[in-house]
């Protein structure tokens, strides 16, 4: 099961005790992945449609527990998609699907469902356990979350920029940065950093995934910690063997033009020794030599046969 359907699976076993966060939650899935048929005797019917089971189970517990209605439940196999089955719920009962629509505030005073529905009165998400049930429902009806192993990325998929925009400010009462996007004639509220994909897991009290994730998080921090310290060695590495092949180049070119009795004493003893072990540190170079001699003054005595191998060249 992928990561999303592991967090949708979380949330979907989950039905509120207030009736007022089920309505909210009602809200967001209806207006998200859902749509309003008015007939030609102005009978009223709704129809939610999703790919997941998570949420077409959550759709239908929410409609029963809160409205005691029984939702008509439709399967369809796509055997030539990569979608595997398309979950089709249907209210048909003219009063239920106005007394549903009218309490997720769907519906206008008149009795009218206007042009953009789909965006909740601030009535149904006033309440901070209710702010938070109507993203549960945008997550559950339109959201993914790549696989945190990979990369970090979630998205809720909204059919309007005005849906859009009000998805964002409600993250916004989470410090949570929510940006959008326009994609294929809709519009996708996006968060590509991890830490704002935990506050959103913690926002829909998704704490089994969240404890997923930053377990996950707290992994790759350390493979990353660690890939960094190893490069690091690695650059050292290869400067230190770069810096005594050059080191080593100087000392034979003096000895070759000039021999080692044109270096002084003290230069003499540490050429000598850099010849004989041209893996060693400054510091091992240093512990060589009688009387040992600190890093600082190894270093300086090796610059000191660079530069008079330099003048010798030219």
């Amino acid at each position: 099961m992928s990561f999303s359907g592991k967090v949708k699976k979380e949330r979907a076993e989950h039905i509120s005790n207030a009736s007022h966060c089920r309505i909210a939650e009602l809200a967001a899935l209806i207006s998200m992945c859902g749509s309003v048929i008015i007939d030609e005797d102005n009978q009223y019917s709704i129809r939610v449609r999703t790919e997941t089971k998570p949420t077409a189970v959550k759709v239908k517990q929410l409609l029963w527990k809160t409205f005691h209605t029984d939702a008509e439940i439709t399967i369809r196999e796509n055997a030539y998609s990569r979608i595997g089955k398309t979950y089709t719920l249907t209210v048909r009962d003219n009063q239920k699907a106005v007394k549903i629509l009218q309490a997720t505030k769907l519906m206008n005073d008149a009795g009218e469902i206007e042009e953009n529905f789909s965006i909740t009165n601030n009535i149904v998400i006033m309440k901070d356990c209710c702010k938070r049930a109507f993203i549960r429902g945008a997550f559950m009806a339109a959201g993914s979350i790549s696989d945190p192993n990979k990369s970090y990325h979630l998205e809720i998929k909204c059919n309007s920029s005005k849906k859009g925009e009000q998805l964002i400010k409600l993250l916004k009462n989470y410090d949570i940065d929510g940006k959008m996007v326009a994609r294929k004639g809709g519009y996708v509220v996006y968060i590509k950093e991890g830490e704002g994909i935990v506050d959103v897991l913690n926002v829909m009290e998704a704490h089994v995934s969240l404890m997923e994730m930053e377990n996950i998080r707290i992994l790759k921090g350390m493979s990353n910690y660690y890939n960094r310290q190893v490069n690091c060695e690695t650059a050292n590495i290869k400067k230190t063997v770069a810096t005594s092949v050059r080191q080593i180049e100087d000392i034979n070119y003096i000895i070759k033009k000039k021999g080692i009795s044109y270096l002084p004493e003290k230069l003499q003893d540490i050429a000598l020794v850099r010849i004989d072990n041209p893996d060693a540190s400054l510091q091992e170079l240093g512990e060589m030599l009688n009387p040992p001699l600190g890093k600082s003054g190894v270093n300086h005595r090796l610059r000191k046969i660079c530069q008079i191998a330099d003048d010798l060249k030219g």
